[in-house]
């Protein structure tokens, strides 16, 4: 697996990361684990598709009653 990116990152808890599994199949090459030790797979388009409905707003909702935004 390829490591590309991790979230957060300013600490040591395990944060969340991001990886591309070139040898899965197509529907499971992107993996995403957090930092209690899950993952989840999915393929190419549906990151793609979360990333086009984080950029155009659709979690903005969400966020804003987060802690810390």
């Amino acid at each position: 697996m390829r490591h590309i990116a991790t979230f957060c990152g300013q600490c040591n808890c395990g944060c969340p990361e991001l990886y591309l599994d070139d040898a899965a199949a197509p529907e499971r090459r992107v993996v995403i684990t957090d930092d209690f030790g899950q993952r989840i797979q999915m393929s190419l388009e549906q990151l793609a598709d979360l990333v086009a409905d984080v950029r155009g707003g659709r979690l903005d909702d969400v966020l804003a009653g987060a802690p810390g935004h």
